[in-house]
């Protein structure tokens, strides 16, 4: 994804930014959530009454939710949602940052 960093955080957290804003956290550790994401309000009320799809810890508040374990969303549309979390979070920069990453 264009313009898209990643950086190892809070230990052993993947964190993926655009803009230095967050979209999506990987979890690289054995425990807890695997990975978590930026969704749309109407995303993110749909994806959390999945089994395996929780509210994301300290984000759901912003619309994040968090995949408990790999098999809760098959790896295509995994590859999706981050895509739109991405575009999401871009959306919202400012004109001069987004002009700056094309």
């Amino acid at each position: 994804m264009p313009g898209a960093t990643e950086s190892l955080q809070w230990g052993e957290h993947l964190v993926f930014k655009i803009g230095g804003k967050m979209f999506a956290i990987a979890n690289l550790d054995f425990g807890g959530n695997v990975l978590s994401f930026k969704c749309t309000p109407e995303d993110f009320a749909e994806l959390i009454e999945r089994e395996g799809i929780i509210p994301g810890p300290h984000l759901a508040r912003a619309q994040w939710v968090a995949l408990e374990n790999w098999s809760a969303m098959p790896a295509k549309e995994i590859n999706t949602r981050l895509r739109q979390a991405y575009e999401l979070v871009r959306a919202k920069l400012p004109a001069k940052v987004r002009a700056g990453l094309a």
